[in-house]
């Protein structure tokens, strides 16, 4: 059965047959190439987008990628080289939108394939409980996280990607580095809004600092 994300449930799954109303036989290639030449439901348009970010808090997920040995240990981390709308080259993390009617999980999926391809193979946590929760504001200095979008609660992930990773969709490049190495300081400056100290939270949770 086609689902949302880019797993295909087995049979013995506990939501392998969990109906999704009008998001059942919705499939990734649906939101990434439109639905029925318009968008699948859940997706809203640029302007209502707009007009829900004036007014309401946005639920995101944000995903740190890395990569570990055969005991679990992380041994690297990646990070995307994106353009911001100034037209600057920046660094940041795997960030999207839950959707309307979209579990946590598939969200996750959908974002690690929107940015990072579909032979990414992310080992997709047990639990839907984040590290942290990092909460942007649009006004500077409310906390450490800023995006001059929106107020955007984002759930915070630090995901295993087991599988070939390729820039997809507006992430120019994925870098990966040590965690120990010395590229991390220089990585974490480049990272406005607060991603970087998303990146160090979920380093030192996962006891790779």
């Amino acid at each position: 059965m086609p689902v949302l994300n880019d797993e295909i449930p087995d049979d013995d799954d506990f939501d392998a047959d969990r109906d999704r109303g009008a998001f059942s036989h919705i499939t990734p290639e649906d939101f990434n190439r439109g639905f029925s030449g318009s968008n699948p439901p859940g997706w809203l348009d640029r302007d209502a987008i707009e007009r829900a970010r004036r007014c309401l808090p946005m639920p995101y997920v944000e995903v740190v990628p890395v990569r570990v040995d055969e005991m679990s240990a992380v041994t690297q981390v990646g990070t995307l080289l994106r353009m911001d709308d100034q037209g600057n080259i920046e660094r940041t993390l795997i960030t999207g939108r839950i959707l309307y009617h979209e579990t946590i999980r598939e969200a996750l999926a959908r974002n690690i394939a929107k940015d990072l391809g579909q032979l990414a193979l992310p080992v997709l946590p047990a639990s839907p409980q984040p590290f942290t929760v990092a909460e942007f504001f649009p006004t500077p200095g409310v906390s450490e996280y800023y995006d001059p979008r929106q107020h955007a609660i984002a759930l915070c992930y630090l995901v295993p990607v087991a599988g070939d990773c390729k820039p997809q969709d507006e992430t120019l490049d994925v870098e990966w580095i040590d965690p120990k190495g010395d590229m991390l300081e220089s990585f974490i400056s480049q990272m406005p809004g607060g991603h970087g100290k998303v990146l160090m939270s979920a380093l030192t949770w996962a006891g790779a600092l």
